[in-house]
């Protein structure tokens, strides 16, 4: 075998932390109705504090930008669990701040499923 073809089978490597370390071994946020098209921005307190985790810090390096917690997830290749369990936390802590959805009598915003719309066509 060339070292040509034992480049072509190796397999990238495995995250090194499970996400359920990430988590302190909850799967469900603390914020249980989280939704995923949330919008999270970084807070002053955020961006000074020293003691953050790898991801936070990662999550307050993104969401200085609006971000959705759908995107914050796949920017930072984290299962979606993990993500809102994180942001849930920070957001209790005042890391970031949750802008949610609104709804109308337990329908969505019609402008919010339109914005969502042009984004999946402009983006394929």
């Amino acid at each position: 075998m060339s070292s040509e073809d034992q480049r072509d089978n190796r397999q990238e490597p495995g995250r090194l932390v499970r996400p359920y370390y990430m988590t302190g071994g909850r799967g469900r946020p603390t914020q249980d109705d989280l939704e995923i098209e949330a919008l999270v921005s970084t807070t002053a307190m955020g961006e000074r504090s020293p003691k953050l985790t790898v991801e936070q810090r990662a999550i307050i390096a993104l969401c200085r930008d609006l971000l959705s917690v759908a995107e914050v997830s796949a920017r930072l290749d984290l299962p979606l669990g993990v993500t809102r369990v994180l942001i849930g936390d920070m957001a209790t802590a005042g890391l970031v701040i949750l802008h949610r959805p609104t709804s109308v009598g337990g329908r969505p915003d019609l402008a919010l499923l339109q914005r969502v719309l042009y984004g999946l066509q402009t983006n394929l």
